[in-house]
């Protein structure tokens, strides 16, 4: 399992995944789920992947090749609703390949991938492409999409996140989504991988890996947690009949 969280947020977009894979109490791997592409003063396109992780990376791994061929890629399409539309058929064939003995031997090769980012002077956008291939967009009302192990983390984001939310504060935000996620389920765990994008720039952000023991991450999850529970015993008692 893994957990990944996209926004498209008015000055931009915030995108994090979690890197475990394989959970298990001796059987724990990590592989990053976050990739980037783009030209800088182009595009930036920015894919998360959950599912199959066969799957994931055949994805990756096609879209990677064909960069720089004849046909459409990720590096020559004209806007991100035709990268969507590029990734929702690349996955479709390579289930179609891989499908035969194994799923009739029951495995599931679903994948699901997060898109998002700016090509050209159109506006960023992000896009949540199911398993089948076909796809979703952001919108203003529901400016963040999650795949993967999404129910722990879902509350703080549908409390304090909204279109106008700052970048800065998205982040915060995300980050204390994945530490809700992490202590609720041993299959998505650390390090986690980010990239902030500020819309209009067009840059080709690097990302950054928070590894386990960052004292940034560790600072606010302390402070989160010792905030919930001082709030927890400020509300008001409950009534008399509440007990009766």
């Amino acid at each position: 399992m893994t957990y990944c969280v996209a926004m498209n947020l008015a000055e931009g977009l915030v995108f994090v995944s979690d890197s475990r894979t394989n959970a298990g109490v001796d059987n724990i791997a990590t592989f990053r789920k976050l990739h980037i592409f783009g030209t800088p003063g182009e595009r930036l396109v920015v894919l998360q992947t959950a599912g199959n992780l066969a799957t994931s990376q055949s994805v990756i791994s096609l879209l990677r090749q064909r960069l720089d061929g004849e046909e459409a890629n990720l590096h020559n399409v004209d806007s991100l609703f035709e990268a969507a539309r590029l990734v929702g058929s690349t996955l479709q064939e390579v289930v179609e390949h891989d499908c035969g003995n194994v799923q009739r031997q029951g495995v599931d090769l679903g994948c699901s991938v997060l898109l998002g980012g700016q090509i050209g002077e159109e506006q960023p956008r992000l896009f949540n492409i199911y398993p089948q291939g076909n796809f979703i967009e952001a919108t203003r009302d529901t400016p963040y999409f999650q795949i993967g192990e999404s129910k722990y983390g879902k509350p703080i984001l549908d409390r304090a996140l909204n279109h106008a939310t700052p970048l800065e504060q998205a982040l915060r935000c995300a980050l204390i989504s994945f530490d809700s996620t992490i202590r609720s389920n041993l299959s998505v765990g650390m390090p986690l991988d980010l990239l902030v994008y500020h819309a209009g720039s067009l840059e080709v952000p690097q990302g950054f890996r928070v590894k386990e023991g960052d004292a940034y991450f560790e600072g606010i999850r302390a402070q989160w947690c010792s905030g919930l529970r001082q709030l927890l015993g400020e509300l008001p008692a409950p009534p008399g009949d509440y007990w009766s």
